[in-house]
């Protein structure tokens, strides 16, 4: 299959706020927030870029992928079913498959959308929840149950990268989707993550962003990745002005929601930051120039 579509790669960098929002391992009673050491051992949580994409591909709005289960016991895989094919699910379009087949090396698809960690921008401070089971316990007259659990409340950012000329292209099964599904499907995933939110322990954690910036390229490089940071609630502008090459700086849109951070008009004047809604319109609209004229 020969792909003819020129290269372009849609790449968003966004900052929100969440608390404790991914749990790893519990150590005792006491239950752990995924988190990482850096510098002289400050620690700062993340969100898996696994539960960002679990709540992409929940809130998508598409068909699940069929799966099965192969193997028994300790060796059971579940996989994607090997007649679940991009045609019928934005999923492995979007994220990719590898299906394993005795006697074969199986099929595989790489993700045509990357997703990074969300890390948070301020460390963590050891805060621990105090939980208890009273109310149930008091209708038996019995002793609570005692658990503690790690909070955090902080920014976070997170990159999300991806292939236009690979969406809808499957080698693996000779298979084309139509360009106006392509776009459709891209368009989609831009309103998922426009108001994408996160369901855990009992709270509704909302993860849609505060500040955006991003736009549709000739490179794929997430160009915004590294250079997303807030210090004493100020977004710092002048790192991200250092990546704005003359090349990337003319495609580049920015979003704001007003009123977050303490250097709102900075952001505005310099990044020329419009409203958060405006700013995926404006993706959108790139995206459906690019199928459209291909």
């Amino acid at each position: 299959m020969i792909n003819n579509m020129k290269p372009k790669g849609l790449t968003i960098s966004m900052v929100f706020e969440a608390e404790s929002a991914n749990y790893g391992e519990s150590v005792g009673n006491v239950a752990s927030l995924k988190k990482m050491a850096r510098g002289k051992g400050d620690q700062y949580t993340y969100i898996s870029r696994q539960a960002i994409r679990y709540n992409i591909v929940e809130q998508l709005g598409e068909a699940y992928a069929e799966v099965k289960a192969e193997g028994s016991g300790d060796k059971k895989v579940i996989q994607f079913d090997q007649n679940a094919t991009i045609k019928d699910y934005p999923e492995i379009d979007f994220f990719g498959y590898l299906k394993t087949e005795k006697g074969s090396n199986g099929k595989k698809r790489s993700a045509k959308v990357r997703l990074s960690n969300a890390i948070s921008l301020e460390t963590f401070k050891g805060d621990l929840d105090f939980l208890t089971n009273k109310g149930l316990a008091d209708r038996l007259k019995e002793n609570m149950n005692i658990a503690q659990a790690e909070i955090h409340r902080s920014y976070y950012r997170y990159t999300l990268t991806a292939d236009l000329d690979q969406i809808g292209i499957d080698e693996e099964y000779e298979m084309e989707i139509n360009n106006q599904e392509k776009r459709r499907r891209v368009n989609k995933l831009l309103d998922t993550v426009s108001l994408l939110y996160r369901d855990i322990r009992g709270r509704r954690e909302d993860l849609k962003p505060l500040f955006a910036i991003g736009g549709v390229y000739d490179i794929k490089n997430p160009v915004f990745q590294n250079v997303l940071d807030v210090k004493e609630n100020r977004l710092v502008v002048e790192q991200i002005e250092g990546v704005l090459f003359d090349n990337i700086k003319k495609d580049t849109y920015c979003g704001l929601i007003e009123g977050r951070f303490n250097n709102d008009n900075e952001i505005k004047v310099k990044l020329n930051a419009t409203a958060i809604p405006e700013f995926f319109n404006s993706l959108k609209a790139k995206v459906s120039e690019y199928y459209e004229g291909n």
